[in-house]
Formats: C-alpha cells, structure tokens, sequence
C-alpha cells in the first residue's frame, strides 16, 4: 500500500496526516511522519509515503482547515481505517459518534461500546487511536471529570474541547501546508 504525508500549520500547533487515496490512517499534531508511522497498525503501515498530495489527503487538509475556521463537523466526514480488535474497532466507532461540544467519561465511553466492564480497554482504545481529530479521542475524560490523557498534550486538548464547546473557530484562519 501506498500513502502520502501532508503537514499543516494550526493554532494547537504542527497537525501532520498520513492517507492512502481512499482514507486517513495516521493523523496528530506532530511536526515529522515517522512520529506518526509508529501509531499504524503493521498490518496497514504503507509501503511507501510520499510527500506528493493527492485528492483525498487535499480533501483532508481542507476539512482540518474547515475545523479551524469553525465547521467542527468537517473531521466526522472524512473517511479512516485503523485496525484493532473487535473492541477497539467498536469504541473508535463509538468516538466518531460523540458529538461536537460533548464531553463523556472512559465509564460512558465503556457502556456505548456495549461492555460497560471494560473501561479500562475503551482508555486503552483511546491511547492507540492513530488518527486524531477525525476520531475525537479529546472528547473522553476521567470518571471525576479529570482530563485523563492526551497523546498530544493536555493543553492541545484543553484548546480542542475549548474550541468545541464555544462552538467555533478561527472565520479568518487557512491551514497553510508546510
């Protein structure tokens, strides 16, 4: 399989995204794709990566721009494949399904994955979710209403639930493609 790798300017910093032609398959704020190669599941991980953009990925960058500007809806419609277990494969379902400006704990995150035992797995699954934003793993916190985790940084975090609960971004803000 082949891919290609894009980095974009944002206001939480560097956002770097690996895509094949049809979907995203590594995406963070991260300034270098081999930070990103790692978060792949082997069994996905391309052949090769370009830094040749094609539609989907410009398609992608777009919808990352749009998010920033305000369209906090653009990341659910962009396409992604990441392998895990069948549980994993459920809960990240379960993430793309946890509205913008929605805040739910890794308990409540268990209960829609349909194992409500098992919420220590759903903050696993959140820990090796590879394609940030588009599976909004920034949505889930401690039972206590802690923050938990981020593979990128709390404040990222803290910026991107900020950003979702104001209901907005950036109007005059484009991403601009390093």
């Amino acid at each position: 399989m082949e891919a290609s790798f894009s980095i974009c300017s944002t206001p939480d910093g560097p956002f770097s995204v690996i895509a094949t032609t049809e979907a995203v398959i590594a995406s963070g704020w991260v300034s270098r794709c081999d930070e990103l190669v790692t978060l792949i599941h082997p069994s996905l991980r391309p052949s090769s990566i370009s830094e040749q953009p094609h539609r989907f990925l410009t398609t992608t960058l777009d919808a990352v721009s749009a998010y920033y500007q305000g369209d906090l809806e653009a990341p659910s419609l962009i396409e992604v494949h990441q392998m895990g277990g069948p549980f994993f494969q459920q809960v990240w379902q379960v993430l793309r399904g946890v509205k913008v400006g929605e805040i739910i704990s890794y308990s409540e995150l268990a209960v829609r994955a349909g194992r409500p035992k098992a919420v220590r797995a759903a903050g696993s699954a959140c820990a090796t979710n590879a394609v940030a934003l588009f599976v909004p793993c920034h949505r889930i916190v401690r039972a206590d209403g802690r923050w938990g985790g981020f593979g990128y940084g709390l404040a990222v975090k803290q910026s991107l639930v900020d950003r979702e609960s104001q209901g907005g971004g950036n109007p005059g803000f484009h991403v601009s493609i390093e």
